[in-house]
């Protein structure tokens, strides 16, 4: 038996059991994370994101240091990557370790070496 309901401005409401309000919550949540996979794909088609292996993430997680994670992702040299950066390699080392915080165009400059952003190296 279908018994309308409406708000006092007029808008027609539906009552239903929780259990079929829970599958709509669900379906949705659902939906939302299959959009933004398809969006992932869209971007990693078009170049925009990259799939990394899991040796390198795992390294990041671990605590190791991302810019040196990266530049080895990258098959470069701490030698070549200082170069293109245009600091000397032994800043680059002391930056890697810790020893260091690399400046901050610096490290705009390594991020855009690397083909990452900023917040992937520090």
């Amino acid at each position: 038996m279908n018994i309308p309901f409406t708000t006092p401005n007029g808008d027609e409401m539906v009552i239903l059991p929780r259990a079929e309000y829970d599958k709509l919550i669900q379906a949705s949540e659902m939906a939302q994370d299959v959009a933004a996979f398809d969006r992932f794909k869209a971007k990693l088609a078009s170049g925009e994101e990259e799939l990394i292996p899991a040796e390198f993430a795992y390294r990041i997680l671990d605590g190791e240091n991302p810019l040196r994670v990266w530049r080895q992702y990258r098959k470069l040299s701490a030698q070549n990557l200082a170069a293109k950066a245009g600091i000397s390699a032994a800043y680059l080392s002391e930056i890697e370790t810790g020893k260091k915080d690399g400046s901050l165009s610096v490290m705009k400059q390594l991020a855009e070496i690397l083909k990452v952003s900023l917040d992937d190296i520090i």
